[in-house]
């Protein structure tokens, strides 16, 4: 069975392109525009990993991320933090979740590829 990975993005030209991108590695892609549709996702069905962009709404991707960890079956749920922010790394090692990667925009297909293959690691 292919695994799923719920990308959660509001930028579609950047929706599409994760789309290829993560078929062209042999996952399944979930496209969700928004946090709360993808926390009903994640909460009813889910996917091996969350790839996670911040600057959302209405919620943002830290706040999704905090009501996901709030899940007790969803606490080791893999996360990769999306994002062209430059603040990321100092907000992730304030939160200190093993479960929990980034990947700065623009990304590359290597690295794409690495970030999933190695937080999917962390789950096994």
């Amino acid at each position: 069975m292919t695994k799923r990975i719920l990308v959660v993005e509001d930028d579609e030209p950047i929706l599409d392109l994760m789309d290829l991108l993560i078929r062209r590695l042999g996952y399944e892609p979930v496209l969700l525009s928004n946090g709360p549709d993808a926390l009903r996702y994640a909460k009813n069905d889910p996917p091996a990993l969350i790839l996670l962009d911040i600057m959302m709404t209405p919620i943002s991707g830290w706040e999704f991320l905090e009501k996901l960890r709030a899940e007790p079956s969803l606490k080791t749920l893999p996360v990769i933090i999306f994002s062209a922010s430059p603040s990321v790394e100092e907000k992730m090692a304030s939160i200190n979740d093993p479960f929990l990667g980034v990947l700065h925009k623009p990304v590359s297909f290597v690295e794409l590829r690495t970030g999933i293959e190695q937080a999917l690691k962390k789950q096994d």
